[in-house]
């Protein structure tokens, strides 16, 4: 009894030591110390608090944001302020969390920050250190076990994709665009050798992958996003504790999978969007533990070994983006864990096989972008928690199977752009939780029968397929459609049909078979996106559809039908693209274009518009595409860009623009296509457009433009041209050699080839957006519809001037060139030996000129040349043979009496007298005559006025006679002859 008792005082006396030892923690949690207080709070005060939330938190959809700071003041002791942890027993402080706090500014290296010395928790994630560099000094945190500064941009810009990385138990530094230099990166892997969690994703570390690790407590590895360079060694794969391992989105990490040790732990491995290459290996089987395998987007090819099937553990395997080739291994099949599976965009052939059944915890499967072919695979209805789909891009064909309804818990199934034919089954709508259907690029040609009420699908995609009748009715009972697509098919809208869509926002019907405007419509009241174009609409756009308030509208299509009558005034306010082209639209433009202040893309091209345009066009403040050609437009240009520096492409050819071209052009800064061709613009070059940095296409070509190309004022003048129009006008004078030297986007930079045609677009970020840049150039004597402009195709037409001198030999430097025409001029002297240089040139052009001498022997070199025009020009000598030049009919030269040689048929060194060469098939006779003005009088002074007189008559009447040449050549000097010859080749 007596030993109970003192048991029993013994346990009581420990109990109030304890509880004492406890309050005076508490009270010893509370002793903040005063120098770690004063550093916090200078800390505080070098920021800026931000106005905009910060952390998108997932589990709640929504941003939050926590000023953290704003609880620190000094009449509270530092342990109690918010995001501050001190030691229960000393007082010092051993955490900071500041995530999502708004803080903005620099991080500088003799921060007071760098004073808490026995920091080992420190959060920064979530703020905007934009001028920031990760500070060495943070070294002398030797106690940091958790360094998180996430998503703090340092000197960078802001991450499409943030992913929140919870606390670690240790070291963890997750920062996107931060910077880390290969010095401090070697001491973290060589000093701290307790380190268990390492995350260095995004800081930009720009480091040889290290090859000795000295830490053997790694569980967690993340160099993801490091711009880590070098070989992939074993090294990584020999950490005998080492479960999770990423290296992605590292493009210069090299080398190939290395061989995998049987004893390997990995539980993930994560080597995507790196330049791994070659085969992938066998010993991939022994990773038996893994849960998660990424190799997304390497450069891996051959097929995947059966082995795979030993990784009976994985969930996640992604092996997409690569090149991989053969059939997918049957031993998947034994991989009954896996939740998801992504093999699309490789080169798998062959029919997709039945290894589904046994996969039954399945949720995503992608294998789009291959060669699969034969039918729809049977065993994939079979799976119970399927929820996304995608077969696209493959070559599938037959029809749908009707179970697809077993797939109860899909919400996304993908199979466009296959050949699957047959009605569509009713059951592939009524699956309780599908979103979103794309069947669109197959060959459907209707519905099996009526559709039942789906309470779920909002988008629907069936364009581009063999639909046919009134379509729109079989769809009525999907009451939640948000987006509907039935473009590209047979079908029509009956024009009493009674449809309510209550959540239809885009509508795209664009070439179907659509003679009016749907009705429907009317019962249509949030409509954001129309398409009805290249239909069968004829008429005017009827009072009801201009009378909608669809307040939300932005996007409204016409074009391509044959719309008649007046543009009556829209009420679509928020509207910023409409496209009216290719309509009979006409009458005066009423200025309640204006009135769509949010207007960005207006394209009323080839319409029958008369009068001048509405003034206002110029100050409409967001239009960055005007396209206005092809009408009947007059009068003076407004001062476009008069309140705007938005424009980027203005196209107002082909219509009967007359005065001058409004100075305020210069405002539009961001101006890349300028096309004022086929007006009655009379004025004189404009070089003060060279000022125009962006500028890439000027054409100014069939106008009245006359005097000389005056050079530009600016250091860089026309940086960025490419196409350069200035033919059929009246610009006189020399072409400046100095002028061709600003065009800096023709001259071929080294490396600049990269091997993909690119095509000028505006506004690249707008998947709605149709419009493409086009121009009109006369391409080897056709006038030829450019649609897409590439940025490869570079051009100069200065044809049908009154240019004189020679040909500049600076046109050599401008070596991507690709069509040059400086035909109908006046020109003179030898065609430069420098264009052979040109070794981009397709198209070359100098006909009806004076040019003599030789043809040099260097212009054989131009290798791509396919069309060559050196008629009608006072050239010499042998035509010169070459790979090209050989291929050049008769036609190319034309009028040069003296040339001989091959495809002539006057051959060298023989003076037999070669017959004069008929004019060009291609040129008008009209044309070649109407030139004569009274310089042909002139010709005729000694003969006297009346034989002059009656002789000028017969030359305006009739063709020259070859007798009257002849005989004038045998009684005037050759300059006497130049400038009788030069009457008949003036251009009209």
């Amino acid at each position: 009894m007596g030993i109970l008792f003192f048991f029993y005082s013994l346990v009581c006396l420990l109990l109030i030591v304890s509880e004492r030892f406890s309050s005076s923690s508490v009270m010893m949690h509370h002793a903040c110390s005063p120098t770690e207080a004063f550093a916090l709070l200078h800390f505080k005060q070098s920021f800026q608090i931000f106005d905009q939330p910060s952390c998108w938190v997932e589990t709640d959809l929504q941003y939050v944001d926590i000023p953290k700071t704003k609880s620190w003041n000094e009449s509270r002791d530092c342990c109690s302020w918010d995001g501050v942890t001190c030691d229960l027993l000393t007082g010092h402080v051993i955490g900071l969390d500041l995530s999502c706090s708004l803080l903005t500014g620099t991080i500088h290296p003799n921060s007071s920050l760098f004073q808490l010395h026995h920091l080992r928790t420190l959060n920064l994630a979530y703020n905007d250190f934009y001028s920031s560099s990760i500070p060495h000094n943070i070294g002398r945190l030797t106690n940091l076990r958790h360094l998180n500064l996430s998503g703090s941009f340092f000197e960078g810009e802001i991450p499409t994709e943030i992913s929140y990385l919870s606390y670690l138990v240790s070291l963890g530094l997750n920062c996107y665009d931060c910077e880390l230099d290969e010095r401090t990166f070697e001491t973290i892997l060589q000093n701290f050798t307790n380190l268990q969690v390492l995350s260095l994703h995004g800081v930009n570390i720009s480091s040889s992958i290290p090859v000795n690790i000295s830490s053997s407590s790694l569980r967690y590895m993340d160099l993801g996003h490091t711009n880590l360079r070098g070989v992939l060694t074993e090294s990584f794969f020999l950490l005998p504790g080492l479960e999770r391992l990423y290296l992605s989105s590292n493009e210069l990490l090299k080398g190939v999978l290395p061989k995998i040790h049987p004893s390997n732990t990995l539980l993930e491995l994560d080597i995507s969007n790196t330049g791994i290459s070659s085969e992938l290996p066998d010993s991939v089987g022994t990773l038996s533990s893994l849960n998660i395998l990424n190799l997304k987007g390497c450069q891996l090819s051959g097929s995947i070994p059966d082995s795979i099937g030993n990784l009976t553990q994985i969930k996640y395997l992604d092996f997409s983006n690569n090149h991989f080739t053969g059939h997918i291994p049957s031993t998947i099949s034994q991989l009954k864990q896996l939740t998801y599976l992504h093999l699309s965009s490789n080169s798998f052939s062959g029919e997709i096989p039945d290894i589904f059944s046994n996969l039954q915890e399945l949720s995503y499967l992608y294998l789009r972008n291959n060669s699969f072919i034969g039918s729809f695979p049977s065993t994939i209805v079979s799976l119970p928690h399927l929820q996304d789909l995608d077969l696209s891009s493959n070559s599938l064909s037959g029809p749908l199977p009707n179970n697809v309804s077993m797939l109860q818990k899909l919400t996304k199934l993908n199979l466009s752009y296959n050949s699957i034919n047959g009605t569509i089954p009713s059951s592939v709508f009524s699956l309780p939780l599908l979103g979103q259907l794309w069947l669109d690029n197959n060959r459907f040609s209707g519905l099996l029968d009526e559709l039942k009420t789906n309470p779920t699908l909002a988008r629907l995609d069936l364009s581009h397929n063999q639909l046919s009748g009134s379509f729109l009715q079989s769809l009525s009972n999907l009451t939640n459609l948000s987006i509907l697509d039935l473009s590209s098919n047979n079908i029509t809208v009956d024009e009493g049909i009674q449809i309510t869509f209550p959540s239809l926002q885009d509508l795209w019907l664009s070439s179907c078979e659509l003679k009016d405007f749907p009705h429907f419509l009317t019962n249509v009241k949030s409509l954001w996106v129309l398409d009805i174009s290249n239909n069968k609409i004829r008429g005017q756009i009827p009072n009801w559809f201009s009378g909608m308030r669809w307040d939300y509208l932005w996007y409204l299509n016409l074009s391509h039908n044959s719309l008649t009558g007046h543009l009556q005034q829209f009420h679509f306010h928020n509207l910023w693209y409409l496209d009216l082209k290719f309509n009979s639209l006409q009458g005066p433009l009423s200025s309640f274009i204006c009135n769509m202040i949010k207007l960005e893309f207006l394209d009323l091209s080839r319409n029958n518009f008369s009068n001048s345009i509405p003034s206002c066009l110029g100050s409409m403040s967001s239009l960055k595409v005007l396209d206005l050609r092809r009408n009947n437009f007059r009068g003076s240009l407004p001062p476009l860009c008069a309140k705007s520096t938005s424009l980027s492409t203005i196209v107002l050819n082909d219509n009967h623009f007359e005065g001058t071209l409004p100075v305020s052009l210069l405002n539009c800064s961001g101006l890349e296509v300028l096309d004022m061709g086929n007006n009655a613009i009379n004025d004189t070059f404009p070089a003060w457009l060279g000022t125009l940095q962006q500028l890439q296409v000027l054409i100014l070509k069939s106008n009245v433009f006359h005097g000389p190309i005056r050079t530009c004022q600016t250091t860089f003048c026309f940086p960025k041209l490419r196409i350069f129009d200035l033919s059929h006008n009246e610009f006189s004078g020399s072409l400046p050699a100095d002028f061709f030297g600003n065009f800096k986007a023709m001259i071929k930079l080294e490396g600049e080839d990269t091997g993909q045609i690119e095509y000028m677009k505006p506004h690249e970020n707008t998947i709605y957006t149709s419009y493409e840049d086009s121009v009109n150039l006369v391409i080897k004597g056709q006038d030829i519809v450019i649609e897409r402009i590439s940025t490869i195709m570079t051009t100069i037409d200065l044809s049908s001037n009154h240019f004189e001198g020679v040909i500049p030999k600076t046109l050599k430097d401008l070596s991507s060139l690709w069509l040059l025409n400086l035909s109908r001029n006046n020109l003179i002297g030898d065609i430069p030996m420098e264009l052979g240089q040109l070794n981009m040139l397709e198209v070359l052009d100098l006909s009806w000129n004076w040019l003599t001498g030789k043809i040099p022997q260097e212009l054989t070199k131009l290798t791509f040349l396919e069309k060559l025009n050196l008629s009608q020009n006072v050239l010499v000598g042998p035509i010169p043979h070459g790979p090209q030049f050989n291929t050049f009919e008769n036609d190319s030269y034309g009028g040069n009496l003296d040339l001989c040689g091959p495809p002539l048929s006057k051959q060298c060194g023989t003076n037999d007298p070669s017959p004069i060469p008929q004019p060009l098939e291609s040129e008008d006779e009209s044309y070649f005559f109407s030139g004569f003005t009274w310089e042909s009088v002139v010709i005729g002074y000694s003969c006297g006025l009346v034989v002059g007189t009656v002789v000028w008559s017969l030359m305006f009447k009739y063709r020259i006679p070859e007798w009257f040449v002849e005989f004038f050549e045998g009684i005037y000097p050759k300059k006497m002859r130049r400038s009788m010859n030069r009457a008949h080749r003036r251009r009209t």
